[in-house]
């Protein structure tokens, strides 16, 4: 610090490697110490996300000049980030939902937790990359070819907010938007080594032109590299907007107290068995029972438990995030030429023009069933812990989104191979995170997830800190870190 002090005196600019080993928060009390100036931050944060994009392919569009407008006091001022290209998000930004399909698609109005961004400082430069129609835990959608993982450029990043994850992990910006409507702020989390909050079920506002998003399976957020920096943010950024369907009450205190707070001794179960059957690798299982034994050494419980969810209740109730899609498919059809999609959203195009209201309902069905069965066994458990993904993270085109032989079904069984333990808690609307707590033989990062009670965020980020300290991953470095 006493250098980035120097050169402020002086007029100099931060460096690239000072500017990359920081969080949003450390960068915030640079700038309201005056060691830099918010103009300094933006302008090496412009030259980080060149360097990394160019490294990981992880932006859909030039960098934003000027920046968007953003509250000069807001707890986060002055402190970079970027907003995904997953849908109609920041005024005057185009969009393509990762598709060569649409056309001439701008956003008319800030999405509700854009304004909310802009009200806390955050200064968006740049929109980075994400699957067509958010659809894949990999981001690699023909339109702009994939986003290659800092920790390993032959593998993938996860998906859907996979360019956001990538530029987190690289240093290019120490925090950046993010949604998840079966894993998708959490998987990317899981595959770049970075904290991937998930929150409530109505905690964040889904507005302004939807009551809910994706059924209610679709939350918006971001992924950090800090517990600190998600519990701030979800202070700043937190509450839900007039008119939407989903509302919870302000918590007793704030995220950020809670994230420096005891939690008390909780009662956890842990499993590594997937729900769907499948496999899951050695490495990560191993991980998430040290996880158990770590939070054993903490004070708290931990039991051998799961939820009874039934693996085709999952797909059933998962769907209702490709319907969403498929019905914001045909909205858009003015502006869309459909012989461009990917062979994916072919299908979940067909299959929502063939859905019946009947098929619609047994999905809906499917979806109250494991919301009752994950909420009655979190009255016997403060937490659950699993891991992330049931594997590590993927080399590039394992996961075949343009395979004309995937129905909706099929695709989402494929996906729920490669990630089982995520999409459960969006179809039930329990908050959830994603711990960087472990690295593979081959350096690659493993993610823990973390589930608790409907509106317990204070009890993961609680949980997530103690971790966070006995589990430290801060000085972990991928290979390919800018500057």
């Amino acid at each position: 610090m006493h250098g980035a002090r120097e050169r402020a005196r002086e007029g100099g600019t931060l460096e690239l490697h000072e500017y990359a080993e920081r969080d949003a928060t450390g960068l915030r009390a640079l700038i309201r110490a005056g060691e830099v100036t918010a103009g300094e931050v933006e302008t090496v944060a412009r030259r980080a996300l060149e360097v990394a994009d160019a490294e990981l392919n992880a932006l859909t569009l030039p960098l934003f000049d000027p920046a968007p407008a953003h509250r000069p006091d807001g707890p986060f001022a002055g402190v970079p980030f970027v907003i995904k290209d997953g849908g109609p998000f920041a005024r005057g930004v185009p969009f393509t939902l990762g598709s060569r399909a649409l056309r001439a698609a701008v956003a008319e109005a800030d999405h509700d937790l854009m304004a909310r961004f802009r009200g806390a400082g955050l200064v968006a430069l740049a929109q980075s990359t994400a699957p067509e129609f958010g659809l894949s835990f990999a981001t690699e959608p023909v339109r702009y070819g994939p986003t290659r993982n800092p920790w390993d450029t032959a593998r993938g990043v996860g998906g859907s907010s996979g360019g956001s994850a990538a530029l987190v992990a690289a240093g290019a910006v120490p925090v950046a938007h993010a949604n998840d409507a079966g894993g998708s702020i959490r998987v990317p989390a899981s595959c770049c080594g970075l904290v991937g909050l998930k929150p409530s079920r109505g905690r964040t506002p889904c507005g302004p032109p939807a009551g809910e998003a994706a059924f209610g399976l679709q939350v918006e957020f971001a992924v950090t590299r800090t517990v600190r920096d998600a519990a701030a943010l979800l202070d700043a950024v937190s509450g839900t907007s007039y008119g939407e369907k989903h509302v919870l009450p302000a918590p007793p205190v704030p995220f950020a107290h809670a994230a420096r707070s005891d939690p008390g001794r909780l009662r956890v179960a842990l499993t590594t068995a997937a729900w769907s059957g499948t496999p899951v690798d050695r490495q990560v299982a191993g991980v998430t029972v040290d996880a158990g034994k770590v939070l054993e050494w903490i004070g708290h419980r931990v039991t051998e438990d799961t939820p009874r969810l039934d693996a085709d209740d999952l797909v059933e109730a998962a769907a209702l995030a490709a319907f969403a899609a498929g019905g914001a498919l045909l909205r858009a059809a003015p502006r869309m030429d459909r012989s461009l999609l990917e062979a994916v959203s072919r299908a979940v195009l067909a299959e929502t023009q063939a859905c019946t209201a009947l098929e619609l309902m047994a999905a809906t069905e499917a979806q109250h069933r494991v919301t009752r069965e994950v909420g009655r066994f979190l009255t016997a458990y403060d937490l659950l812990v699993t891991p992330t993904l049931g594997a590590l993270p993927a080399p590039h085109g394992t996961l075949g989104y343009d395979d004309p032989r995937h129905t909706v079904r099929s695709w989402l069984g494929e996906l729920f191979a490669y990630g089982p333990f995520t999409a459960a808690f969006n179809v039930s609307g329990h908050p959830a995170v994603s711990l960087p707590l472990g690295q593979s033989r081959e350096g690659l990062p493993i993610g823990v997830q973390l589930v608790a009670a409907q509106g317990r965020e204070d009890l993961l980020l609680g949980v997530a800190a103690q971790l966070e300290q006995a589990v430290p991953w801060r000085d972990r470095r991928p290979p390919f870190l800018v500057g």
